[in-house]
């Protein structure tokens, strides 16, 4: 028995539906599955792979999982005079500081080091008013999801945030780029140590390594013996240690070394601080 042209249209439409339901995803779990999917059929490079998938877990996160904690967060004082002002930036090479009045939970704005320089120009002289050049603070939620931050970085032309608890005190600051490393990996900044240098002494006992430094080449620096038959940078021995993927500030004592992360992002660990103990941590004794 034959269909005739009205049985062939609905079986047709049939078909067309059944294909959409199976083809469109229905959560996002599968469509980042449908995207993984397309990056294997070379729809997709890696690198277009790895930013959609940034870009779809910036929707989960919320502030409190990539903010710089506030032990971490270099501010000025209201009362720090120009010369202490002009040294600190000099020393951290920071564009931004968040200034506080009495104590570091009462945030009464930002200072860009654009401003200095620019006032220090017109002045001719190393000297300026703080309060003159201060620009309005921006506080947030912990709770506050980088996608919708995003947005309203983009909309107010800001670049910082101060981020804060249930109870109104500071917690961290987050800015713009933060958030978008989220979605393209790592930002080389003013923080960033040179990309020729994989380990940087900051000094006696202090370092700054890159977690793709070559593990052959800090055992060799530093005397070690860590085995580099599962890993071949420090940052995966590191890593591995931990247990888990650290977030930014977390620490972890291997031996005689102390390592905190410093920069890291959703998918890896990018720079390490390293501090050499005076002796070695016996795992017995944690």
């Amino acid at each position: 028995m034959s269909e005739g042209p009205q049985g062939r249209s609905k079986i047709l439409s049939w078909s067309q539906r059944l294909s959409k339901l199976f083809l469109e995803p229905q959560d996002q779990e599968q469509l980042i599955e449908l995207i993984r999917s397309a990056s294997e059929r070379h729809i997709l490079d890696a690198e277009a792979l790895s930013i959609v998938e940034g870009a779809l877990g910036v929707t989960q996160m919320k502030a409190r999982d990539i903010m710089i904690p506030r032990s971490q967060v270099v501010m000025v004082s209201r009362d720090a005079s120009a010369a202490e002002i002009l040294k600190l930036i000099t020393e951290t090479a920071h564009s931004r500081f968040p200034v506080i009045d009495d104590d570091r939970d009462d945030v009464i704005g930002i200072l860009l080091a654009k401003d200095v320089l620019a006032t220090v120009v017109a002045n001719g002289e190393f000297d300026f008013s703080l309060r003159e050049l201060l620009r309005p603070a921006v506080f947030i939620p912990e709770s506050k999801r980088l996608n919708v931050l995003l947005g309203e970085f983009r909309i107010r032309r800001n670049h910082m945030a101060i981020v804060v608890d249930e109870y109104g005190g500071v917690a961290g600051m987050v800015t713009i780029e933060n958030v978008l490393e989220q979605i393209v990996g790592e930002i080389e900044d003013e923080h960033d140590i040179d990309s020729d240098a994989p380990i940087l002494q900051r000094d006696e006992e202090t370092y700054a390594i890159k977690a793709l430094a070559e593990l052959d080449d800090f055992n060799e620096r530093f005397d070690a013996d860590w085995s580099d038959e599962d890993f071949d940078t420090v940052g995966g021995y590191v890593v591995n240690q931990f247990g888990h993927l650290p977030e930014r500030g977390e620490k972890v004592t291997i031996d005689r070394f102390e390592f905190t992360v410093i920069r890291a992002d959703m998918r890896r660990v990018h720079l390490l601080e390293m501090k050499v103990l005076a002796t070695p941590v016996d795992d017995d004794d944690e």
